[in-house]
């Protein structure tokens, strides 16, 4: 045999066993996700609460319990989380929101909220409706936008 025939068999070998582990790591976080949803799920509250102030913070500076920040991993500690500054009754304090909702919290609106702990996972809103924020577009779509703008203006003169 050839060199090469046994380094692409190596290779192969190599690829099929990263391959595997991959999709053995992937089964098992999704099996933890999973009992962390239920978790979350039987420890829902609907809460009524003033939203102040929402930002993307590292966990650090989020203004949350000490026992919160020695309880994550060292490496989440410096990724940035989806922070609500929030008013609930008199009290004034911060919770990490879930990234899917992030985007459609209003600020300084008041609204009814599902938290499992500091948790916040579903908002609605309770005078009218939630704003959804348009969809950003692209570089190459907005270039394409301002093109046909200038199109359709030089046709109408």
């Amino acid at each position: 045999m050839s060199t090469g025939l046994i380094v692409a068999i190596v290779i192969a070998v190599i690829l099929v066993a990263a391959i595997v582990a991959l999709v053995i790591l992937g089964r098992k976080a999704q099996k933890k996700q999973e009992e962390q949803q239920v978790q979350l799920d039987a420890m829902k509250q609907t809460v009524s609460m003033l939203i102040i102030d929402k930002k993307r913070m590292k966990l650090n500076e989020a203004g949350l319990p000490q026992a919160v920040i020695e309880q994550t991993p060292k490496l989440l500690r410096r990724s940035k989380l989806p922070i609500l500054k929030v008013r609930v009754g008199n009290r004034v304090m911060s919770l990490i929101c879930d990234e899917k909702i992030f985007d459609t919290v209003p600020v300084k609106k008041e609204v009814k909220a599902s938290v499992s702990g500091i948790y916040v996972t579903e908002v609605k809103g309770l005078h009218g409706k939630t704003q959804v924020p348009e969809q950003k577009k692209g570089f190459f779509k907005n270039l394409v936008a301002k093109a046909q703008e200038k199109a359709g203006a030089k046709m109408v003169k």
